[in-house]
């Protein structure tokens, strides 16, 4: 009999997850998401050579990107939606440029942060009960990809969007609101 054959026991498995992004729609959970890197961390080393052996001590944690890919609705258009979060970041096409100079505005973090708003990854179970949930602190959008067009191709069209976050935290007690959201703010 295979461990994962008692109930208690179950894996989690991959395509049981859902992703909310508070900024991007009124309904923030993202029933056309895709794929979902979850958040994950290097640390620095350094190293100490003494005598002759070489020694390695533990650095700084440098926390790496998440990739999503969602699939771009006609309804919920989300090409508009991620234009919509890199305009509320403080980005001016340049051909709306105001003709007032107080007017300028430029993207800065914190607009960028408090548009994406929270940013949280769940793996659910069976139930669809939550059973590990992140939360990615001061998250931003760092890039987006609107997909190719092929005339040989019948796949569902796909955004690419790369969030960049400074630190992620992680609930695994099953309580959905365990993690509480927290903002660090920058001066402009």
């Amino acid at each position: 009999m295979a461990f994962w054959s008692q109930k208690e026991i179950e894996p989690k498995r991959n395509f049981r997850f859902k992703v909310e992004i508070t900024g991007l729609a009124e309904n923030s959970v993202l029933w056309w998401a895709k794929t979902v890197t979850t958040p994950s961390f290097d640390v620095s080393e350094t190293e100490h050579n003494f005598l002759d052996n070489k020694y390695y001590f533990p650095g700084r944690v440098s926390w790496n990107e998440v990739s999503l890919s969602l699939v771009d609705p006609i309804s919920v258009d989300a090409v508009q939606l991620t234009n919509n979060l890199l305009e509320g970041a403080g980005y001016s096409i340049p051909s709306n440029i105001p003709a007032n100079p107080s007017d300028f505005e430029t993207i800065s973090r914190n607009k960028a942060s408090a548009k994406l708003g929270d940013v949280t990854i769940a793996v659910l179970d069976a139930d669809g009960k939550v059973i590990e949930q992140w939360l990615l602190r001061n998250a931003f959008l760092k890039s987006a990809k609107y997909g190719d067009l092929d005339y040989s191709n019948d796949d569902l069209r796909s955004v690419e969007l790369t969030i960049r976050y400074d630190w992620a935290t992680c609930d695994t007690t099953g309580n959905e609101d365990a993690i509480v959201p927290e903002t660090i703010t920058f001066d402009a």
